[in-house]
C-alpha cells in the first residue's frame, strides 16, 4: 500500500512538472493575433513593420502606404525579405492569408511575426491607391 501511494505521488509531481514546464510557451506555428487597432498603433510607433500578403491586384486596388507586397503564395520563396530582427505584422484582406503565413513564418523559425485579424477590411489607418 506504501509503494502504491508513493507510486501515485511521484506520477503526480512529474504530471504537475510536465503541464508547469510547457506554461507560457507557444508552439511553434502557433498563430499570434493582435487586432487591427494594435497593428496601426505598432506601425504608428514604428514598433513594428507590416507585410501585406494579399494579391497584387488586392494590393494595387489599396494597401498602407509604404508596406511591402509579398503574396502568400510567394511568402516562402521570399522569406529572405522579412527581417528575424524586428517585430513583423502579417495583413491581408480579413486575417485568413496571414494568420496562414504567420504560422508558415513562425514554423521557419520566425518568432515575431503576428497576424492581423481583421485585416485591411477593418483597417482604420491611411490606405494609398
Amino acid at each position: 500500500m506504501i509503494l502504491s501511494k508513493m507510486t501515485i505521488r511521484l506520477c503526480l509531481m512529474l504530471l504537475v512538472v510536465a503541464l508547469v514546464s510547457g506554461c507560457g510557451q507557444s508552439p511553434v506555428g502557433a498563430s499570434m493575433d493582435v487586432s487591427v487597432d494594435e497593428a496601426l498603433q505598432l506601425w504608428q510607433n514604428k514598433e513594428a513593420i507590416i507585410i501585406d500578403v494579399r494579391t497584387p491586384e488586392e494590393y494595387r486596388d489599396g494597401h498602407i502606404p509604404g508596406v511591402t507586397n509579398i503574396p502568400l503564395d510567394e511568402l516562402e520563396q521570399r522569406m529572405n525579405e522579412v527581417p528575424k530582427d524586428k517585430k513583423v505584422v502579417l495583413i491581408c484582406r480579413s486575417g485568413n492569408r496571414s494568420a496562414q503565413g504567420t504560422k508558415l513564418l513562425r514554423n521557419k523559425g520566425f518568432s515575431n511575426v503576428f497576424n492581423s485579424t481583421g485585416g485591411m477590411s477593418s483597417w482604420k489607418g491611411p490606405v494609398e491607391k
